[in-house]
Formats: structure tokens, C-alpha cells, sequence
């Protein structure tokens, strides 16, 4: 999804706003800016390619929101999303607005994302316990400790650009993103598109499972 000119000074309108201030309070305004994209709720919306952010570990989100506004995310000319969010992160200069807008993020209801029928279950938990588990968590929680960030809640689509990303060294490639090259060569592992759609239909099943 391209923002149109109108879209875009509304965006840059809502973060002058936030950026005015600090403290929990900004938080819920600047979340505003998140809303067209992914949602009122964080719930993601996969029709413009926005991940379902809800519930998703605060340290994670803060990262790789100054990892957008510095330039060691969404710098890759081919990675048209992430150009969109570099715009949107580098207008939030504010450092407390970020840690902010992370926090009020990562405490929204967590979603689930429905799994496709008719994948390997057994082939998905091997490979995610043999290759994923011990950094993101054996139910795909993630773990703050090994910067991993929770895996539950992202719908096919997102999943599958981004692990291509990380292929092609759309992401993890700059020097400084030392967790982005980690996941580089991790995902150079996965030996085939149906292993890596068994492995996120696996992740699916896991994390709407109660």
C-alpha cells in the first residue's frame, strides 16, 4: 500500500502531535498513526501488508522501530514496506514516544492468525523445534533474554515476506543489526517453501491452540 499525499500529512500531523509529548499518555495518541495500517487493535491487516503487532514484546517492538528510523531496517530499495515504516518511524524523534508507543503495543490482546489445512503438522514441529524453538519459545512466545521476538499472531503472507527478506538479505543485512544477520543465516537453513509453510502453519496451530 502506497499513502497518498493527504494520508501522508495526516500521518506527519498525528506524529507532531505525539512527539509534543511524553510520558504514557502520548502513547495511545501516537498509536493513531499505527491504526490505518495495522489495525485498531494491532490486529494486522495482510490486503496492505501490516503485521498483526498486538501482544508483541515491548523490547522487540522499541528495536525495531529505531532499527526503521535509523536505517538498519527498510533501507533496501526493494523492500517497499519497510520503506513506509522508515518514513513513519523516523518523523517519531522523540525516544520516550517510541518506548511509549512499544509498551502500549505489546499490552493489546495478542491475536491468533488461522492456519491453512492439509500441512505436515509433524513436519512443521520438527523443524520448528529443531530450528526456531530454542530462541522464539517452544509455543512461538517468543524470549526477551535472546531478543527473539513472539512469532504467534503473524498470518502467512507477512511471515513468508519476511523470512524471504532475510533470504535475500533484505533485512539483516546492515553490519550493526547483529539479530538480523543471526536470523539471516537461520533462514537459509529451512531447505524448502513447503518446509518454511509447514513450519508457519505449525506456528499458527500452536499459538491458537487454548
Amino acid at each position: 500500500m502506497q499513502l497518498g499525499p493527504a494520508a501522508r500529512l495526516g500521518v506527519a500531523a498525528l506524529i507532531s502531535c505525539a512527539a509534543g509529548a511524553a510520558g504514557p499518555a502520548a502513547a495511545p495518541q501516537a498509536f493513531a498513526i499505527c491504526v490505518a495500517c495495522h489495525g485498531a487493535h494491532g490486529e494486522g491487516n495482510a490486503a496492505v501488508g501490516a503485521p498483526a503487532i498486538a501482544g508483541q514484546h515491548a523490547a522487540y517492538l522499541e528495536r525495531q522501530l529505531r532499527n526503521f528510523r535509523s536505517g538498519l531496517r527498510g533501507a533496501n530499495p526493494a523492500d517497499s514496506y519497510g520503506a513506509q515504516m522508515r518514513t513513519v518511524a523516523a518523523s517519531l524523534r522523540d525516544d520516550r514516544v517510541v518506548a511509549e508507543l512499544a509498551s502500549y503495543i505489546g499490552g493489546l490482546p495478542p491475536t491468533a492468525a488461522r492456519p491453512p489445512a492439509g500441512f505436515d503438522r509433524l513436519n512443521g514441529n520438527n523443524l520448528y523445534q529443531g530450528k526456531c524453538g530454542a530462541c522464539h519459545g517452544s509455543r512461538a512466545e517468543g524470549n526477551d533474554a535472546l531478543a527473539a521476538p513472539r512469532l504467534v499472531g503473524l498470518e502467512t503472507t507477512y511471515f513468508r515476506r519476511q523470512f524471504g527478506n532475510f533470504r535475500q538479505g533484505l533485512r539483516g543485512a546492515h553490519p550493526q543489526d547483529r539479530y538480523g544477520k543471526q536470523m539471516g543465516l537461520m533462514a537459509a537453513t529451512l531447505p524448502s517453501d513447503k518446509d518454511l509453510g509447514d513450519v508457519i502453519a505449525y506456528v499458527q496451530v500452536i499459538g491458537g491452540a487454548r
